[in-house]
């Protein structure tokens, strides 16, 4: 199979990453729903619907932001307003729900964790969607700089790159397994599981962003870099707090 892989259906060419994208909306709420009846939720229905509309407000403002901002000279270079509006990226609506769901969560009074029934169904989602950006190949900012490591992968240009979708792939998979063992052998705080899920996803984005052609750096660091220190900082006193306990059951 070639990639940038786009089939044609009907006489179209179907936008296969863009397919995948909706699948991933679409199965990944539903895992949510089946987790939810599954499980005791504490939270009313209003405050959950909510935070859910918090949470969608805030990654949809999120993510297009950051989007922006990952190589803003190229953006602001762009006059087709409709192309600018759908640049995006996962980290930013990851950190903009976060955002979205504290802000509502103090609207509405909730102070209980919200965070945790999420978990599970975004890695799911976020698994699909890297699979319609590798099946995009260059098509989607989603590959990696030209290598001679054995795993380089001819994506649609004729140059062997890292490609890192996969590489996010087997990470998801390997994620996905690891909290759901911390659900089933350990006793988590309320909120703990999404903490855990943020800094593990934050910091493998971190590293593999060196293996990205960026173009845009602050402090010699891309965007994405920029903000996965924000999130590490946002978590500073949950990082603290487990290095403490660790310490102690030394």
């Amino acid at each position: 199979m070639e990639l940038p892989f786009e089939p044609v259906l009907f006489g179209y060419m179907v936008n296969i990453h863009l397919v995948l994208e909706y699948l991933a909306f679409f199965l990944a709420f539903r895992y949510y729903v089946f987790l939810r009846k599954k499980r005791e939720d504490y939270i009313s229905s209003n405050n959950r619907l909510s935070i859910i509309l918090g949470a969608a407000a805030g990654a949809l403002i999120g993510s297009r932001l950051v989007g922006i901002l990952e190589n803003p000279l190229v953006t602001f270079s762009t006059k087709n307003m409709i192309q600018i509006l759908n640049i995006k990226t996962i980290m930013g609506g990851l950190f903009g729900g976060l955002l979205g769901v504290e802000l509502a969560k103090r609207i509405i009074g909730e102070k209980r964790s919200s965070g945790d029934l999420f978990v599970l169904p975004i890695i799911v989602g976020i698994f699909i969607g890297r699979i319609g950006c590798f099946l995009s190949g260059i098509n989607e900012f989603t590959y990696g700089v030209e290598t001679k490591f054995f795993l380089g992968m001819d994506l649609g240009d004729g140059v062997l790159r890292h490609p890192i979708a996969l590489y996010e792939l087997v990470f998801l998979i390997i994620l996905f397994i690891s909290l759901r063992y911390l659900q089933k052998e350990y006793v988590l705080q309320s909120g703990e599981l999404f903490k855990f899920f943020m800094l593990a996803y934050f910091g493998f984005r971190f590293f593999i962003e060196f293996l990205k052609p960026n173009t845009f750096f602050i402090l010699g660091l891309s965007t994405i870099q920029i903000l996965c220190i924000v999130c590490y900082v946002y978590y500073t006193k949950f990082i603290i707090l487990k290095i403490k306990n660790a310490r102690k059951k030394i």
